[in-house]
């Protein structure tokens, strides 16, 4: 049963993407928000930014959605220039389709999963994640358990999603970072061939995009 972890050093603790403020939802130390809080005053008060810079940045984060993930999944699909282009240089290539600003964003690298080898997305010290394509992360995706568990044993963490894989499937655990984030382009099921590709948006799950799960192979 092979499967290996791909794991990146992170620099420093991180609990959230450098732009979006840091709140008790998101699993924060009662010593990391103070710190956070009067950062953001001191740079407030020196003028780098304006509380309404701050509030705006906020609601921007929370209006994406995984639809654009899904979005920029469909169009790989459909387009093979454009799933090379993706694969090889994944932020640029997102910028251009979806119309986006990722300039705040730290570098975004897209896998591929095959039916040869599969992989599932994890931040193993806190919670990074590509919020400005797949939104929020879920509460599993931060817990403890998950990211301990799924570079130990991806293989039964993944069947607990529902998620079976042959033996001989390759599982490759990529480890996001402060300055990497990761989201997967997962395999096309074979029915969806003559969908469109705003059909094809509705097919893709936000758990498909960070690799726990697999689409299903018939219409659900």
């Amino acid at each position: 049963m092979p499967h290996d972890h791909s794991h990146h050093h992170h620099d420093h603790p991180h609990d959230h993407d450098v732009h979006a403020p840091i709140n008790e939802s998101h699993g924060a130390r009662s010593d990391s928000i103070l710190l956070e809080r009067a950062l953001r005053e001191l740079l407030i008060e020196k003028g780098v930014f304006t509380p309404a810079d701050v509030q705006r940045q906020i609601e921007l984060t929370e209006s994406r959605d995984p639809e654009l993930g899904a979005k920029v999944v469909a169009h790989a699909w459909t387009d093979a220039a454009y799933k090379a282009w993706l694969l090889r240089d994944a932020k640029p290539a997102i910028e251009t389709y979806l119309g986006i600003d990722l300039n705040l964003t730290p570098e975004l690298v897209v896998v591929e999963n095959s039916r040869e080898r599969h992989h599932v997305i994890c931040c193993t010290l806190c919670s990074c994640y590509p919020r400005a394509i797949l939104g929020i992360p879920p509460a599993w995706y931060k817990s403890l358990e998950y990211r301990s568990r799924v570079v130990i044993e991806p293989r039964a963490v993944l069947a607990e999603f529902g998620t079976r894989l042959a033996d001989d499937v390759e599982i490759r655990v990529v480890d996001s970072t402060a300055d990497m984030r990761y989201m997967v382009l997962p395999m096309r099921p074979r029915y969806t061939e003559n969908m469109s590709e705003a059909e094809l948006v509705g097919v893709i799950t936000r758990d498909s995009m960070i690799g726990v799960s697999v689409l299903a192979e018939r219409p659900q």
